[in-house]
This record gives C-alpha cells, structure tokens and sequence, in this order.
C-alpha cells in the first residue's frame, strides 16, 4: 500500500507520547512492506530542520515538512473565542501553505491510504477529497474536548470558565467532523466507545500505540533504593498538574514514614515557574534526560499523578516493559486494561496514592510481582509489529 501519513507536528525527537505514537506506526507500516510519505507540519514549538533528522528517520519514508508556526498568543485567543466557530486550537493549525503543499503532493501521488494523525489535521479531509480517491482514516490519539473538559475541573477563576467554553467548542468541532473520514482507528477502546456514543457511524479498528519491544530491555542491576520518579513532557499541563498535586498532596506524607526517599522528576520543556514551583526536600529535577530507558531502569517507583488528559499514557507502557512497578491515578492509565494490584496500583485519593508507594517501597515480594506482571502485560499485547499487521490487515479489508 501506499500511505501518507499527516501530522500537525514532525514526529521526531520522540519525547512525547504524540510523536512516538506516530514514529512507531510509520516505523511498523514500513516494516510490514508499505511504502509511506510524511507530511508534518514544523511549529514553534515543535521547531525541527530536515536536516536535524538522522538518516535513518529519512531512510523510512519520503518527509515533507512545511512552516506553520501555531503561535499560542493570548490576544488571538481573545479574537478566536469572539469571531471564531472554530476553536482556537484547531484554527492554529488551519495553513494556506499547507494545504497547498498537501494539494502538490495529491496531485503528484496516488494513495491507498491517507492518515490523519490527530483532531487537528481533519480540516483538510475536503482537500484530500476533492485530488485523491484513497481511503481517508482519522486516527484518533484521544478524544480532545475531555483533555480540557477535565483540566477545567481542576482550574479556578476566568481560566475554569475560559477552558469550560474552550471544551464545549472542541466538543462541538469534534462532532462536526464525525463521519468525514472513511475509518477511524482510535488507540484506546475507550475513546473508540466515546466516538461511537458522539455518532461515529464509520468502520473502526482500535490500533494501541505499540512499541519495539528490542529497545526496551529491563536492567535492575543499578536500581537506586527509595527512589521515586515521573517521566513526561513537562510543556503538557496535565503533566504539570499532576506533579504539582503529587508533591502538595502526597509528598510531605511519604518523607514522614521514608525520609530517604528521593523524587525524580525528568521531561523536557519545563518552564521556570513549574521549576519553581517543584523545588523541595529530597525533590531532584533532572530535565530533559539524555537516555530516558536507562533513567527509567535506575529509578525504583514510578508515578503518574494524573488528574486530567485523554487517550493513552506511553510512558507507562513503556516503564512497565521496562518492569517498573507503577502507581498511578485511573485518569493516568486510562485505555492500557491494566489491572490494579496485578501489574500496576491504581489510587486517586492521595492518602491511597501515598500508601501505595509506601508499600511497594516495603514489600519486596510485591514490588518484584507488579515487575514481571508488567513487562509480561506489555510484551502480550504492545508488540508494534503485530499490532501494525493488524491495523493494515484492517487497511486492506476496506480497500478490497
């Protein structure tokens, strides 16, 4: 088959769960024999040069990057909530030079598949319509008004109404692109059940984030002891949030019955005042880590204190085939089916969350239960290369 896969940011570095999401599909779609263009678009946040990627990204498919800054800019926010149907976070990815790259690149190509990777590439199914006849599949990381719906419950003041509205206008621009694609492939059950209750009518296959599970090798051998962690993009609020409610809510709790215990916290893009604000007894910021697998196999415990978001958490996917014991929120590791005191614990009360490190931290036998529980879990259900001979298996049964 021939693909072209769209995203509204370039999937490489890999340091978010967004661009893993879409590298380990473009790495498994190739494996599998298909032949695949990307078209990503390059942000200010998000700011890379062909050049910066290595050869071995670029040896996988043909890359097409186009300039859309996206700014985030207050005052055309302001503007968008009073003159806009469109909400503000999809209107920043609307581009006139994008859609014309895109129309060059349809009118050049003949696709089997088109692949929009994301709620906010959707806008160009009707130039995808109108040059090409491939099947158009709307891949859904999350169900995106929920992300903002929950952030607003733990907001206050005019930043709660301002995301209250903000997430009833998503909710409203998600549902009014219902039906528009020709698939839908959602990476968690859950969202594809949401999708379906909003009026979904499309064929659908739910295609988890899988991983390569070669790279991921356990290794318990320099474990630092009572060492606690969290892991993630620290530019994401959800992940902000939850850190900061760990730390206001559990920490001091810990530090009472282990005063050895130390916290990691490692991501990239933290501003100053998250950094600030995480500053602490025994609480480490380690940044951007040069070797997130190796971070990941120092540490003993990991924690995912999430309290808003949607979708699916690679992270946790990938510190359990790691074998890291894991406590999180149900928020944190919503869409993986884990199972609370077989692979992970699961505690949203924070004198639970609490509990739950605390005993992994004293129990040897279960510490080292939820270990193997986890990396098992992982390897029978995130294998990339199965998941993705499902997902084109799906592909070519519509294409037929």
């Amino acid at each position: 088959m021939k693909i072209l896969q769209i995203t509204n940011k370039v999937p490489y570095p890999e340091t978010d769960g967004g661009a893993i999401a879409c590298m380990n599909v473009l790495r498994g779609l190739v494996s599998a024999g298909h032949e695949v263009t990307l078209l990503s678009m390059v942000t200010i946040k998000h700011s890379i040069n062909l050049s910066d990627i290595p050869p071995e990204i670029k040896g996988l498919a043909k890359i097409k990057l186009v300039n859309v800054p996206a700014p985030i800019n207050a005052w055309d926010a302001l503007q968008n909530l009073l003159f806009s149907k469109i909400p503000y976070n999809a209107a920043r990815f609307i581009d006139k030079s994008f859609s014309n790259e895109l129309r060059e690149i349809l009118k050049k190509n003949e696709f089997d598949i088109v692949q929009l990777e994301g709620l906010y590439v959707c806008p160009y199914i009707p130039v995808i319509r109108e040059l090409s006849n491939a099947k158009i599949v709307y891949r859904s990381h999350n169900i995106e008004y929920e992300i903002w719906e929950r952030t607003a419950c733990v907001s206050k003041g005019f930043k709660k109404w301002y995301l209250k509205n903000l997430s009833k206008r998503i909710k409203r621009f998600e549902i009014s692109l219902l039906n528009s694609y020709d698939l839908v492939v959602p990476i968690t059950q859950r969202d594809g059940d949401i999708l379906n209750q909003l009026g979904n009518k499309k064929p659908m296959h739910v295609s988890q984030t899988g991983i390569d599970l070669s790279y991921l090798i356990p290794d318990d051998s320099e474990i630092e002891p009572f060492s606690v962690f969290h892991i993630g993009a620290l530019d994401w609020a959800p992940n902000q949030e939850g850190v900061v409610w760990f730390l206001n809510n559990c920490w001091t709790e810990l530090l009472k019955h282990k005063p050895e215990t130390k916290f990691y916290v490692a991501g990239r893009n933290a501003p100053d005042w998250f950094v600030s604000k995480i500053s602490g007894k025994n609480v480490f910021y380690e940044g951007e880590v040069e070797d997130a697998y190796r971070f990941i196999n120092s540490k003993a415990v990991m924690v995912v204190p999430l309290l808003s978001g949607s979708g699916m958490r690679i992270k946790i996917v990938e510190g359990m085939a790691l074998g890291k014991p894991i406590v999180s929120t149900s928020i944190g590791s919503e869409g993986i089916q884990t199972t609370s005191g077989k692979n992970i614990l699961i505690a949203d009360e924070a004198r639970d969350f609490s509990a739950g490190i605390l005993q992994l931290l004293d129990d040897k036998k279960l510490f080292e239960s939820l270990s193997a529980n986890a990396s098992l879990f992982i390897h029978e259900n995130f294998n990339n290369l199965v998941l993705t001979e499902k997902l084109t298996e799906f592909y070519k049964k519509h294409l037929e």
